[in-house]
């Protein structure tokens, strides 16, 4: 099987016992990553964004371009098994603080919707912290369901707007 490009968003709002602060959680699940089949191609800068949802702690946000082989599945059982291991909890209320969070966002070979994963991701397109570091690392990068570039999504999305009176 030939390898496929995937654009991955990281997030981490919370310290981690062994691992430290936010940032350092990021930088330890980049290298988690590096461990599996996986090749990191880019990782964006870091930027911090205010919680969507009942958190209130702000994130640490950031972008990776991962090539590999693995399926999507696979790719998305093995960055699940990455934030299991930093002590991610998926039970309790949606969008609350976590050490880790990563999400498939693109992939090089299209689309892909079914019960376990949906990609491109739903939300990516509304989300200024996914689309400003995946515009550093990917601007040319193009949603195949809108056809735009991440540089033309995040464009609309920051652009301001006038207010009528």
């Amino acid at each position: 099987m030939t390898a496929s490009h995937y654009l991955v968003a990281l997030g981490s709002n919370q310290r981690h016992r062994q691992f430290g602060r936010p940032r350092n959680v990021l930088h330890s699940a980049l290298g988690m990553i590096a461990l599996t089949r996986c090749d990191i191609e880019a990782v964006s800068s870091f930027i911090t964004s205010r919680p969507v949802g009942p958190s209130q702690r702000d994130y640490v946000n950031g972008a990776a371009i991962v090539t590999s082989a693995l399926t999507p599945h696979a790719m998305l059982a093995m960055l699940q098994g990455v934030e299991m291991l930093h002590d991610r909890q998926r039970r309790g209320a949606r969008w609350r603080a976590r050490t880790l969070d990563l999400d498939i966002i693109l992939w090089s070979e299209g689309c892909i919707a079914d019960a376990q994963l949906t990609i491109p991701h739903p939300h990516f397109r509304s989300r200024d912290f996914v689309l400003g570091p995946a515009a550093q690392i990917a601007p040319d990068w193009r949603d195949p369901v809108t056809g735009l570039s991440v540089r033309q999504l995040y464009a609309r999305l920051t652009k301001k707007r006038i207010v009528q009176r």
